[in-house]
C-alpha cells in the first residue's frame, strides 16, 4: 500500500468542475448522488456524503487502476463491479490519478467521436 497524504485529496468541487469540461458532459441527479453523463449515459457519480466517486471502466482498465492501491480504487460489490463500476476514495486518491480515471471512464462511455476529442 502506498503512503498518501491529505494534500492529495480530490475536492468534491474539483470532481464536478473537471467532469463538466468534457464534451457534451452534463450533471444530473441519480438517487442521492450526482451523476455525470454523456449522451444520457453515466460515466461517473459523486457521493458527497461518503466522499467517493464511482466510474465506469473496461475490465482491463479496472484491473489496471485497482492495482495501484485497492484501498483507494476498487470494484463495486457484486455484478456492478463485474460490469466495470469502480469506486474511488476521494480523500486518498492523487489528483492526477483521479483525472486519468475520469478521462478513461468518459472515453469508455462516450461515442467514439466525442472520446477522440480527449484521446485522439
Amino acid at each position: 500500500m502506498r503512503e498518501v497524504t491529505f494534500a492529495t485529496m480530490v475536492s468534491l468541487d474539483s470532481v464536478r468542475k473537471f467532469a463538466l469540461t468534457f464534451p457534451e458532459a452534463e450533471e444530473m441527479p441519480h438517487f442521492e448522488k450526482a451523476s455525470f453523463r454523456v449522451k444520457k449515459k453515466i460515466f461517473a457519480t459523486l457521493d458527497i456524503k461518503k466522499k467517493r466517486s464511482v466510474v465506469k471502466l473496461s475490465a482491463f482498465d479496472q484491473s489496471t487502476f485497482c492495482s495501484y492501491d485497492d484501498s483507494i480504487i476498487y470494484p463495486a460489490k457484486g455484478a456492478w463491479g463485474k460490469h466495470g463500476w469502480t469506486i474511488i476514495e476521494l480523500k486518498k486518491v492523487p489528483k492526477k490519478l483521479f483525472e486519468d480515471l475520469l478521462i478513461t471512464s468518459y472515453c469508455e462511455v462516450a461515442p467514439e467521436k466525442l472520446a477522440r476529442q480527449l484521446r485522439p
